[in-house]
């Protein structure tokens, strides 16, 4: 038999989106191929500490494995490919790639890219720039805007010239945009700090709370849509799965209709769109997703307005959710791309995508 490749899953992090994490970790190590890899538990802390965890997976979503892992140093050199325990730095762990399955800050915003770029480790998804850009709405909305993406009325707005001019902001906001508005955090995901401000006292809190979160951020225009989503995958040649449609149980697809009202969000796969406007959004996706130079996967998030059909771009995600409800294996499977599959594929084109940029 060939040697087992070995694989470091990274999960946890310090985001707002840490649970989240947990929750997809578990579900993606469950649908790994054991004949196939050696894998590594490898957790981080809200308080960014590292640790080896060498339990039962199924006390990484309950929260448990933090009681018992071992401290690690994962360092960016070269030298090592690896990771070494605190207390025995003398026995280095190899690894061959790393999964990333991390959301939100310090975690798919370029910042653990980084680290693997420098400690010359292939991994999954997305490289620095792709994810950095993807991560920060602003950043790709004006990219999304210089490859002629479609997308809806918005404003970014810094949290310095909110505070220092509120009054002007909000009448920009109101001007332009109108009620109902979105109000977001620039660097977050999962709908974390996002609300909908429908009158003035609402966009002032959603603002105070966006802000939160981050010192940009992102006032986008209602749209009186349908949620569509289309999952991407590959390198140099990525391919669109078919679309799935979100009906959300609140009044908009926030954290906890994501995650934890179970079973009351809908997710309809395949989308019921016809063909064409079908085959329209697929291509679109895979626009954005070469606008921002993705490579291994990603989700992009569309608005379709009900009337018109009307295509909107909303966002690129370059780690979706890979919980037991999310969208993204979901549309793979819809696909013909079973879960299994799926991880495999995801870490063949980390290797590919490591061997282009390191040509012998």
């Amino acid at each position: 038999m060939p040697e087992k490749l070995k694989v470091a899953v990274l999960f946890g992090g310090q985001s707002g989106e840490h649970e989240v994490s947990l929750m997809s970790c578990t579900s993606v190590v469950k649908n790994m191929d054991r004949d196939k890899y050696d894998i590594y538990f490898i957790g981080i802390t809200k308080t960014g500490k590292w640790f080896l965890f060498e339990g039962d997976v199924e006390d990484i979503q309950n929260g448990k494995w933090e009681a018992s892992s071992k401290p690690i140093v994962f360092p960016g050199d070269p030298s090592f490919k690896g990771f070494f325990l605190v207390d025995n730095p003398s026995k280095v762990y190899r690894v061959d790639v790393v999964f990333p399955i991390m959301h939100g800050p310090h975690a798919e915003d370029g910042t653990i890219q980084g680290l693997l770029e420098l400690a010359n480790i292939p991994y999954v998804g997305c490289d620095v720039v792709a994810s950095s850009v993807a991560m920060d709405k602003a950043m790709a909305k004006a990219v999304f805007d210089s490859f002629g993406l479609p997308q809806g009325k918005y404003l970014v707005v810094l949290r310095q010239e909110l505070e220092q001019r509120p009054q002007h902001i909000i009448d920009a906001i109101e001007s332009h945009l109108g009620y109902p508005c979105f109000v977001k955090p620039s660097n977050m995901g999962s709908s974390v700090g996002i609300t909908k401000a429908h009158d003035r006292q609402e966009l002032i809190e959603g603002l105070k709370e966006a802000g939160r979160h981050d010192r940009k951020l992102v006032v986008e225009a209602f749209i009186n849509c349908r949620e569509i989503e289309c999952a991407v995958l590959g390198n140099n040649d990525p391919q669109a799965s078919v679309l799935g449609e979100i009906i959300p149980c609140n009044e908009f697809y926030d954290y906890n209709a994501k995650y934890f009202d179970d079973g009351k969000s809908r997710l309809i796969i395949p989308a019921d769109l016809p063909e064409e406007k079908a085959q329209e959004i697929r291509q679109l996706a895979i626009k954005a997703y070469k606008a921002l130079d993705c490579s291994g996967m990603a989700r992009v998030d569309f608005f379709v307005e009900k009337d018109t059909l009307e295509v909107f771009i909303n966002e690129v995600n370059t780690i979706p959710g890979f919980t037991r409800i999310s969208m993204y294996p979901k549309l793979w499977e819809a696909t013909g791309v079973p879960y299994s599959r799926l991880i495999d594929r995801l870490i063949e084109l980390a290797l590919d995508r490591f061997r282009e940029k390191h040509p012998e």
